[in-house]
């Protein structure tokens, strides 16, 4: 059984190395990439954030899909300890409903900063990342005690160590990035914590939680659905 506080971490963990396995072994059996680094193509394939279909052809279900893909092993590795670790305190602060919302909503507004913003294919777990960093540093300053500072302290400092590298390392996507984390801190101000019993608010946050598990089913399924259709030149 998964420890305390870690049961929708696992499962996004899950899908994340599941379509990693899958999209690697698609771009070695005729593409350019291997096991270690997944080609473009392979990836445009599998729903990466590309705004030239997302404006063109309406793939509006890449601003999900992309957030469950990974470029490489270390890309994937690292996301992996990333998530795993904030994950799991955000899982424990703001209960099961909540961190389903914050983690959808994020990576999809992370993705969308990226469409208007960033004109380069782009995958990964980070924009969610950064929306449950948000979501910590927004606790953190509401709280207003000792506790809270540090947990702000904590994770202000966890978001520019990553954004100061984001700008050091070519290839990183800030908007995406930046989209996550100031989207998470505005859920998590407007969210609060869960309620000690069942509420009219709780209920609410409850059916959130299922919209936004059916439109990741749904966008998964367009993306199958696309898959064999779709012609894309290398990049």
């Amino acid at each position: 059984m998964f420890s305390q506080g870690r049961f929708v971490t696992m499962i996004i963990l899950v899908i994340n190395f599941g379509l990693y396995a899958a999209t690697a072994v698609y771009s070695m059996k005729g593409n350019s990439g291997d096991i270690l680094n997944i080609d473009v193509m392979t990836l445009r394939m599998f729903g990466a954030k590309w705004p030239e279909a997302q404006f063109l052809a309406g793939q509006w279900w890449r601003l999900v899909t992309a957030g469950f893909l990974h470029g490489g092993v270390v890309h994937i590795l690292f996301n992996s300890w990333a998530l795993f670790d904030v994950g799991a305190l955000v899982e424990q602060i703001f209960g099961v409903r909540r961190y389903i919302v914050i983690y959808f909503v994020t990576t999809v507004c992370g993705y969308l900063a990226s469409t208007y913003w960033s004109p380069v294919t782009s995958i990964g777990a980070s924009a969610g990342i950064f929306g449950l960093i948000g979501a910590m540093i927004a606790i953190g300053t509401k709280s207003r005690t000792p506790m809270g500072d540090a947990l702000r302290s904590h994770f202000l400092q966890w978001a520019v160590f990553a954004l100061v590298m984001s700008f050091v390392i070519s290839g990183v996507d800030n908007a995406a990035h930046i989209g996550g984390l100031t989207s998470g801190f505005a859920i998590a101000w407007v969210a609060g914590t869960p309620r000690a019993v069942e509420s009219p608010v709780e209920k609410i946050w409850g059916l959130a939680a299922i919209l936004c598990l059916i439109l990741t089913v749904a966008s998964f399924a367009l993306m199958f659905l696309n898959f064999a259709s779709i012609s894309i030149p290398q990049a």
